[in-house]
């Protein structure tokens, strides 16, 4: 497991633990470099999930293991980017932990295991999450429904735990797909489309 905080790798590492007859964090590393014999490196994006494919062939560089790369940004853009740099998986952190786990010892089988294969959704309306059938990820709709509510960046980031460029990378990506390039217009998307920002940014925060 790979992140460069120490708190997430804690979290997931604790996500994991009920699953330990199927799988073990035997390394829990925040300098981006694996040091033990392992299967699979579970490199988490957090916050620079632009910076993705070149983490990912660096990471590579320092052993064998096969690399999954664990994001709450799923955009097809970055999800092939991430696969053409050598990652043998993509896996949305809107997934439960029993999903996590069904995929990784898929990935350690040598199956490719994206975003858009069944079940790694939210439950959500339906089988979805607000957003999902424009493209949005399950982050970019909550920080499209707390701008919504009147939120600036600063309020965001404080809200969701994420640092200002984060705040900024998912409003770029969110409004790219939207088709949309200022708040306002963001807002109108948003009701045009069925959005309930109050009950959404209830339910993600």
């Amino acid at each position: 497991m790979l992140n460069d905080f120490a708190v997430v790798i804690a979290g997931v590492t604790a996500m994991l633990a009920p699953y330990r007859d199927r799988v073990v964090v035997v390394e829990r590393g925040t300098d981006h470099t694996v040091h033990a014999d392992v299967d699979l490196i579970l490199y988490d994006t957090f916050g620079v999930a632009d910076h993705t494919p070149t983490e990912v062939r660096a990471i590579l560089q320092s052993g064998s293991a096969r690399l999954v790369v664990f994001s709450w940004t799923t955009d097809p853009r970055l999800v092939q980017q991430a696969l053409e740099a050598g990652a043998a998986g993509f896996l949305a952190k809107s997934m439960s932990p029993e999903q996590v786990v069904a995929r990784l010892e898929e990935i350690r089988d040598g199956v490719l295991v994206t975003p858009t294969r069944p079940g790694e959704r939210s439950i959500r309306r339906g089988n979805d999450w607000p957003g999902a059938e424009h493209g949005l990820t399950p982050r970019e709709s909550e920080i499209v429904a707390l701008i919504a509510r009147g939120l600036s960046n600063r309020d965001i980031a404080e809200r969701s735990y994420l640092s200002i460029n984060s705040v900024k990378t998912y409003i770029r990506t969110a409004y790219r797909k939207m088709g949309v390039k200022t708040r306002p217009q963001a807002v109108l998307w948003l009701v045009r489309n069925g959005f309930d920002p109050e009950e959404l940014a209830q339910e993600r925060v």
